[in-house]
């Protein structure tokens, strides 16, 4: 049985030990390397010519974007996953165009861990549920158009209510505080606020504020720039 040689990239010892540990015990898998940083990706995909990089979201001062770009211009069959927390998903965006398979989310059980890992390899775009839907799939179907992240968010409809409850929240008005200015049960609030959450596929309530101030900046930016144009 061909194993699959993996390249693991983690700055934290006992995740790297842990995950090294785990995958040694797969008979189709095999640990080409583990190490805590590189000082070039290049040098150690040429030196130990692994198959699949898994790659620590901010390995070396949140420089594995850029590490991601050079493995694939310079080997492009080689595989890659990116592990981290639930990540913003202009970060999603960006890793998908850089040419990531996957995501692991450092809280993933082995039976997921080792599941994104065969399916990736196996030519797969895998990354976890609380990615997928209707972001996701604006996201893959916009990538080979160059579509610019914020503006992925800003084609994501949301109903005229949801809209009022994302701008109380960017104001930093409690839930209660929207139910008072909008006249609705506290109850309706927190199922606006959790539909928001899904299709934006973000996980925390103070997220939504960070997105709409995002989303209001750009808005500026590209009307100055149609401005500026004329």
């Amino acid at each position: 049985m061909k194993k699959i040689r993996i390249l693991l990239i983690e700055d934290n010892r006992l995740l790297r030990n842990g995950i090294e540990s785990m995958i040694k015990r797969q008979p189709d898998m095999l640990v080409a390397a583990s190490i805590g940083k590189v000082e070039n990706i290049l040098v150690s995909i040429d030196k130990y010519k692994p198959g699949l990089v898994i790659l620590d979201f901010g390995e070396i001062s949140q420089h594995s974007l850029q590490n991601v770009k050079l493995s694939k211009k310079n080997f492009p069959q080689i595989k890659l996953i990116v592990m981290n927390i639930l990540p913003l998903q202009a970060d999603v965006f960006e890793y998908v165009r850089a040419g990531v398979s996957g995501f692991i989310l450092k809280d993933a059980n082995t039976a997921e861990f080792l599941k994104t890992i065969r399916s990736v390899i196996l030519g797969g775009m895998i990354l976890p549920e609380q990615l997928t839907g209707s972001l996701f799939s604006q996201i893959a179907e916009n990538t080979i158009n160059e579509v610019k992240p914020l503006e992925i968010v800003e084609s994501i409809i949301m109903t005229k209510r949801e809209k009022q409850v994302i701008d109380l929240i960017a104001d930093s008005a409690t839930n209660k505080e929207i139910a008072d200015k909008l006249n609705l049960s506290i109850y309706t609030v927190k199922s606006h606020v959790h539909n928001i959450l899904e299709k934006l596929a973000i996980s925390k309530r103070v997220q939504i504020a960070k997105h709409a101030h995002q989303l209001e900046s750009y808005k500026l930016k590209r009307e100055t720039a149609l401005f500026t144009s004329e």
